[in-house]
Parts: structure tokens; sequence; C-alpha cells
């Protein structure tokens, strides 16, 4: 007699006597695989936090860092669309670049948050997916718009006199359909081929979220072959960039030392500073989670190192441009002033 499957938090295929296995499909696909092979359609999500003292403070930092984000870069959007002197190629990347992070750090923490507060940790198998689709396409995107703001400095300090043909209203907006083609094509071809494996015996993520790397350790197939395209994508969309963004300011740095001008130099090694800034914070961790072999990772580095590209470096990034730029600084100064003196009209 057949025992009926137990209820699980996420849902799976159950074969006779209740053990969930692969169904015939998959069977014919990995033949490797027994009949009574498990194949998860869900997965349960680690907490962030453990069970010490200190977990409710830095719960609630998290959560500070990420509503401070979302109001750094929802301002940073709507400052540079209000403030017609911030209506340069510059700065409408910069407002493309906020307006990714809004949604990249959208992707993980609220559902790590949820999963804190009231213990939704499972996350069912399409929704793993679309989870770690939007992380690689928001991700890959912004690292391909952070080269293309490089190229935009080298154009603004190294050619300035063919700049407003170079960067054009036309030419930023490829560029910016551009990233998200890129990202999109990216996040398609990794998602797809991750889903495609069977994912058999634990179904706990040692994760807060569904990222590659992580999932890749409850395959119950070879994962060897894909771990080496995983290293051919990390190339493309990390290294490249991190080349055409270090050639561009290695061009940039030739061009500053040859001014003349003092003021020039200053204001020059100001608006690259910054942008290096950021993809510093933003690039290191990156390469660490998917560049660098499975040997060197742990699960508690891992955490640690995602929550500083998923909600550090976004919230660090207005930061980052408000506080050293002096145009941004003096634009938002001028609508608050603004809406004083409308307020007391």
């Amino acid at each position: 007699m057949e025992t009926p499957c137990v209820q699980e938090p996420v849902n799976t295929f159950c074969c006779p006597l209740g053990l969930p296995c692969c169904p015939a499909t998959f069977t014919s696909t990995f033949p490797s695989l027994s009949e009574g092979t498990c194949w998860v359609l869900g997965f349960v999500l680690t907490s962030l936090f453990d069970e010490s003292q200190m977990h409710l403070f830095l719960f609630s930092l998290v959560v500070l860092i990420y509503i401070l984000a979302m109001a750094g870069n929802t301002t940073m959007v709507l400052l540079i669309w209000a403030e017609a002197r911030l209506h340069t190629p510059m700065y409408f990347l910069l407002s493309q670049l906020s307006f990714l992070d809004i949604f990249f750090t959208s992707v993980t923490v609220p559902k790590m948050i949820v999963g804190f507060l009231f213990g939704w940790t499972s996350i069912s198998f399409g929704g793993c997916g679309a989870q770690m689709f939007f992380f690689m396409f928001l991700g890959a995107a912004e690292c391909l718009l952070l080269a293309l703001m490089a190229y935009d400095r080298y154009v603004a300090i190294c050619n300035p006199l063919h700049y407003p043909v170079l960067m054009s209203r036309r030419v930023c907006l490829l560029m910016v359909a551009a990233s998200w083609l890129g990202g999109s094509l990216n996040a398609s071809i990794q998602t797809s081929l991750t889903l495609q494996f069977p994912y058999c015996g634990s179904r706990k993520i040692s994760h807060f979220f569904c990222e590659v790397p992580s999932l890749l350790t409850l395959a119950c197939a070879d994962t060897e072959t894909y771990e080496q395209v995983l290293f051919v994508t990390g190339v493309v969309v990390l290294l490249v960039p991190i080349t055409f963004i270090t050639t561009s300011y290695a061009l940039i740095l030739v061009a500053v030392l040859r001014m003349h001008s003092v003021e020039g130099r200053q204001k020059a090694l100001a608006t690259c500073s910054s942008h290096l800034t950021v993809v510093n914070l933003f690039y290191g961790p990156l390469v660490y989670t998917y560049m660098l072999p499975a040997t060197y990772h742990s699960p508690g580095q891992d955490n640690m190192v995602s929550v500083f590209y998923t909600v550090l470096t976004p919230m660090l990034n207005p930061v980052i441009y408000s506080l050293r730029n002096k145009e941004v600084t003096g634009a938002m100064k001028k609508v608050i002033a603004r809406c004083g003196v409308c307020r007391n009209a």
C-alpha cells in the first residue's frame, strides 16, 4: 500500500512510500539518477542572522541600510530628473545606476526581512528561479553600466571637443539599452543552465537568497562543466568591464597629468574618484563570489560578501556621488530651498 506524501513547506514530487523522487522526464535526462532520487521543487533559505544576542541588532542594521539605500537612490533619480542643470550624459547614466540599485537590492532584501519576521523561509522552485534571474540581470547590467560610465569620463576629459557628439542623447540611450540587454542575456543563460540540474537530498540553501554558487552545491549531477561556463561568463561580465575601466582611467590619468590648470585637475580627479570608489565597492565582492573556486568559499563568508554588494554598496553609491559632487549638493540645496518657498507661500 502506498503511503501518501507528507505535506512539506515546499513542493516535491513523491514516490511510493512517500519518498520524494525524480519524475520520468528527469530520470531519462539524467540516466545516472535512480528512480528513488529526490528532485526538489522548492527550497528553504537560511537566515542571515544566527540566534545570538546580536541578531536583532544586525537585522535592524540591515533594514536601516536598506531603507537608506532606497531613499538615497530614489532621491538621486528624482533630483536628476527635476534639476535642469543635471540633464547631462554623466548624470543621466548616474540616474540609471541609481534606478538599477533600487531594484537590485529589492530582489533579495524584502524576502530576507519577511523570512526573519514571520519565519517564511521557504521559496518555490519558480520563485527561486525568478529571484536568480532578476539578481543576475540587474547585477550584470550594473557591471556593464559602470564600464560605460568610465567611457563617459574618458570622453569628457580626453576628448572634450567631441563630447557633445560622442555622448549625445541617442548614444546615452543606446548605452543604457546595451547594459540592460547584456544583463538580460547573461541572466537568461545562467538561470536556464542552473535550473536544468536536478536538486536532491537537502532542500536547504546555505544562503539568504537564491544565488548560483550556493544553489549548485545542492545539485545531484556533475556541475563541473557548468562551473567552467560560469567562470567564462564571469570573465565576460566582470573582467572585461574591469579591463575596459582600467584602460579608460589609465588614459584619463595621462590626460590629467598633462593639464596645466590645477583647478581642472582637481575637478577631473574628484569626478573620477567617485566613480572609481563605486567600481571597487561593487566589483570586488562580485569577483570573489563568481571568479574564485568553490574551495575558497564558505557559507558564512558568502553571506557577508553578498550583504556587501546587495545592500551596503547600493546605499553608499548616492552618498559617494552626492557628498563628493558640488553640482549634486548644489542642486539638492536648490530643490530644498524651492520646496521651502512653496511651503511658505
